[in-house]
């Protein structure tokens, strides 16, 4: 599929207001995305699990107007009015017009609420997108009775169609967006391992995955609740001329590849290396930046030394990732859950912000709740 497939080229339906409300999933890359070309197109490939309790509920109010002339819409989180929020939203919609031209023929108000911090290192950009990609969405199905035309092709507004568009329009709000629509293991970007693979959307991952990795669990530790230092939007920007961008390019593509082997094995030991090393690889294209900059906090690595020893004294299958920011994601397979969360509680939340944690594990992708 190419960009003008998401173009429709009629609506034969006249919808003069409405309501639908999406709940969607943040993610967690095991292999990151760090670096994007033009139109939100990742340097590298990356592969994520879906999250099922941190997530974004987005209701989305439309009714039509006179004025076609502009953009026209009001954003509240947690039931307060967000202005801060607006310039964004305005970007998305001048970046998805052309996909969904109906944009400017109505009013929205988005109300949006999460169940994490947000700005904190665990994604909100990502479920918040998707959410809202979503709600548009269902704002274009019901503009459209039967069949939709998409570029040469004719095809059902089907599942796959929705759920495609869906993850390329939330692509262009936030990159990492397109991975949340589905789960419970999704890849983006186009790499020669994963057949289907592309930079315009998310795909579920194709191949055989081991039991190992069946509700995997993510222990999330809140070290820092605050907002990020630096957005991720300057730290993509930074790896153009990245003295070692190149290399962190090849490298994801082979851990991608190297991954497809431990998911079907099993293999837990390879896979808490390949984890490690691909979070700790993202922070340190962070530390050789130019102008350089420092996500982590202290208690991150504290927590993270304190992990690795448990790990060696118990041989049990804990570890790590971090996305963006200072949190920690402490992973395991679900089988040994009593006794690593008994660790995490006894020796680790000690070094969160107020003692706060999220227990949380693989999801299965966006729902929608309400459709009026």
């Amino acid at each position: 599929m190419t960009e003008h497939d998401f173009i429709p080229n009629i609506y034969d339906t006249n919808v003069e207001k409405g309501s639908v409300t999406w709940e969607s999933p943040s993610n967690i890359a095991l292999v990151k995305y760090w670096g994007k070309k033009k139109d939100q197109i990742p340097e590298n490939p990356s592969i994520s699990f879906t999250l099922n309790h941190c997530k974004t509920i987005t209701t989305l109010e439309f009714s039509k107007k006179e004025d076609h002339g502009s953009f026209e819409f009001e954003v509240y989180l947690d039931g307060d009015k967000k202005d801060d929020f607006k310039p964004k939203i305005h970007t998305f919609f001048e970046r998805v017009e052309v996909y969904l031209p109906f944009l400017k023929q109505y009013r929205f108000i988005i109300k949006t609420e999460n169940t994490f911090p947000h700005s904190s290192g665990i994604a909100s950009s990502a479920s918040g997108m998707s959410a809202l990609a979503l709600c548009l969405m269902n704002v274009e199905k019901q503009l459209i009775k039967s069949d939709v035309i998409v570029g040469a092709v004719e095809e059902d507004f089907d599942k796959t169609y929705f759920n495609r568009k869906a993850s390329f329009l939330a692509r262009l709000g936030s990159g990492s967006a397109c991975r949340s629509i589905e789960g419970d293991l999704i890849v983006w970007g186009e790499t020669k391992s994963i057949e289907g693979s592309t930079d315009l959307f998310g795909i579920k991952y194709p191949y055989k995955v081991h039991e190992n990795f069946k509700e995997y669990q993510d222990t999330i530790l809140l070290v820092d609740k605050g907002e990020k230092q630096v957005s991720s939007t300057v730290g993509h920007n930074l790896m153009h001329n990245h003295p070692y961008a190149q290399n962190r390019f090849e490298q994801a593509h082979q851990n991608l590849e190297d991954l497809k082997g431990i998911l079907e094995s099993g293999d837990l030991k390879a896979f808490n290396a390949l984890v490690e090393s691909e979070a700790l690889t993202l922070h340190a294209m962070m530390l050789t930046s130019m102008p350089y900059f420092i996500l982590m906090k202290p208690n991150t690595l504290e927590i993270i030394n304190k992990i690795w020893g448990f790990r060696e004294e118990t041989g049990l299958h804990i570890s790590f990732t971090l996305d963006a920011g200072a949190n920690v994601h402490v992973l395991y397979p679900k089988s040994e859950s009593q006794e690593i969360l008994q660790f995490i509680q006894s020796e680790l939340v000690a070094y969160c912000q107020n003692w706060h944690y999220i227990c949380d594990q693989i999801g299965f992708g966006a729902e929608l709740i309400k459709n009026e």
